[in-house]
């Protein structure tokens, strides 16, 4: 089994760039299943229905998100529709969507990280929880863990090695270069990076980040522009859920 793994898409220049790179690698790869991070995809920030639907149309088969799912209120009723879209697993109980789905014999989770992030149920014992609760327990399964510190993604890593076959970062846009096989055979990195402008703060235009800062004023940001970067990563999965490989994957695309 095949996973490629998608950092968080910015914007329009980030879905443009996910519907122009997808097709070949997935030629190229034989990938199995794609799964991306669409907190981001509109405008930058949040999702909306007809932004979701783009990305499933350019190849994306699970879409996660992160502390942005509720931007766009139009997005909540789709959260418990068909629509292969995750919130994190670990909201409190009872609010719309799921947190994890089968897909291609895969379970893909979603968890939210809690440093510096705010007040979540604790991601450790939501996945402790899932894992422990689930029937049949699949073979495979796949976290993007949506979170700030690099500390709190190596250890939840750490104390999921050997459960589950891969634990991917998302959420700095900042691709680390930490990919890695963990002893126990769960495949890692701390972030995947982003699909968005290259010259940029973090996917933001560069200019209005930079005056927000100089004057601690509120600021009106939008999507940086020009060069666009595609991160992601590609793991391959044994059919007994460890994971063989995990290597990065990443592209530069002109405007």
């Amino acid at each position: 089994m095949k996973v490629l793994l998608i950092g968080d898409i910015i914007g329009k220049p980030g879905r443009k760039a996910v519907a122009s790179v997808l097709p070949e690698l997935r030629k190229q790869h034989g990938i199995d299943l794609v799964i991306g991070n669409g907190e981001n995809a509109s405008g930058g920030i949040g999702i909306t229905p007809p932004m979701a639907e783009e990305l499933i149309r350019s190849g994306i088969d699970v879409i996660t998100s992160g502390n942005h799912i509720w931007k766009h209120r139009e997005i909540i009723p789709y959260l418990d529709s068909d629509l292969p879209l995750l919130r994190p697993l670990n909201y409190p109980p009872n609010v719309p969507g799921r947190g994890y789905l089968m897909k291609n014999q895969v379970m893909v989770v979603n968890l939210l990280g809690r440093v510096f992030m705010g007040e979540m149920d604790c991601p450790f014992q939501a996945i402790d929880r899932l894992l422990d609760e689930i029937d049949p327990k699949p073979k495979i399964a796949v976290i993007d863990f949506h979170a700030e510190a690099t500390s709190e993604k190596g250890a939840l890593g750490l104390y999921l090695d050997g459960r589950v076959s891969a634990i991917v970062g998302t959420h700095t846009h900042v691709g680390t270069i930490d990919t890695k096989i963990l002893p126990k055979g769960t495949a890692f990195v701390s972030d995947i990076g982003m699909v968005g402008p290259k010259d940029s703060v973090i996917g933001d235009d560069a200019e209005s980040i930079i005056t927000k800062f100089l004057t601690q004023m509120p600021w009106r940001l939008s999507v940086g522009k020009g060069r666009v970067t595609f991160n992601s990563v590609l793991v391959e999965i044994e059919e007994d859920g460890k994971a063989a490989s995990i290597i990065r994957i990443d592209r530069e695309l002109s405007p």
